[in-house]
């Protein structure tokens, strides 16, 4: 059943249902069901998504209708799902913007699927004036030669940019996929060297060289879940604690935060977890008077030693 329930089965099913019990009207639950590949609760409960699906407006006389005698179900209204379907020019230049970005998206499988749909929507759509063009942010090169040695199954040396250390290093990685996040493109990798699987922003990745041997993650090299975001703070990761100003709200935004606390109009106190304490420091001297440091010591300690040095250069 669980495959029943998943968003791209249930919406492929649904489409279908219309058709099905238009064709088909009076028929009873448990035969439909067993058609479909589904539970009769399943089924019902199909239906009754059905009833809030229609047309714009959504109120009477523009949603989905039907009737139940007993255990058979008709369906006497069909909003017009059974006619096919005719894009305006704006419509169809936003369907094929979307199909272009998920063209251009590192990861994804079957890329023939996408063109040829592709090439349907557009032939269909003589009404689109101007042509489209569609790149993803990042290199397209690095993507071009990351995609290439994804399908080869081959290893990696990247000379990399870490942006929480501010340094620049090289390591041998096995490459696991491409992925788009959020607008930026990423390689996932088993990075040999930190001995874990590793995120790299393919944009930071200055140079890479692929390697005359086979991509070999270990058993443990598992996939992250990118749903709420690529970096997540660990649970063990030390916690800093900032009394931020106005002006130094939008870190909140931007970063995964432990909690938020309004303490006056002017004052927020933000408390979220990091990696790296230097990366920390980094970020407190970015923010200058907007912030204060609460804790833990050793970071304030930290910024205040290197806000000493700055000043001593001045001097």
């Amino acid at each position: 059943m669980s495959s029943a329930n998943t968003s791209a089965d249930r919406l492929a099913r649904l489409l279908n249902l219309v058709p099905y019990l238009l064709a088909r009207p009076g028929i009873e639950l448990v035969e439909a069901a067993g058609d479909l590949g589904v539970s009769e609760r399943q089924l019902r409960e199909d239906l009754e998504l059905l009833w809030v699906c229609g047309l714009p407006g959504y109120g009477p006389g523009d949603l989905i209708d039907m009737s139940f005698d007993g255990d058979r179900v008709t369906i006497t209204y069909d909003a017009g799902i059974d006619r096919p379907l005719r894009l305006t020019p704006d419509e169809a230049t936003a369907l094929v913007v979307a199909l272009r970005m998920l063209a251009e998206t590192p990861g994804v499988a079957d890329r023939d699927a996408i063109h040829r749909a592709l090439t349907k929507i557009e032939q269909a759509a003589g009404e689109i004036d101007a042509p489209v063009a569609v790149r993803l942010p990042g290199n397209d090169d690095r993507l071009a030669d990351l995609r290439a040695a994804l399908e080869r199954g081959n290893a990696l040396r990247l000379s990399y940019y870490s942006a929480a250390r501010d340094v620049s290093s090289e390591r041998v990685v096995d490459p696991m996929r491409l992925l788009s996040v959020s607008g930026r493109s990423y390689l996932e990798a088993w990075c040999r060297s930190a001995g874990a699987v590793r995120m790299f922003r393919v944009d930071r990745i200055d140079a890479l060289t692929e390697l005359d041997e086979p991509a070999t993650p270990p058993a443990e090299a598992q996939s992250g879940d990118v749903a709420e975001g690529v970096f997540q703070p660990d649970p063990d990761s030390p916690t800093v604690t900032l009394r931020v100003g106005r002006g130094g709200r939008w870190i909140t935004e931007y970063y995964p935060c432990e909690s938020v606390v309004e303490v006056t109009p002017e004052e927020w106190l933000v408390s979220l977890r990091v990696n790296d304490l230097d990366w920390a420091r980094r970020l407190v001297l970015g923010l200058g008077p907007q912030v204060v440091v609460v804790a833990p010591a050793e970071l304030a300690e930290a910024v205040r030693d290197s806000a000493l040095e700055a000043l001593a250069a001045y001097a």
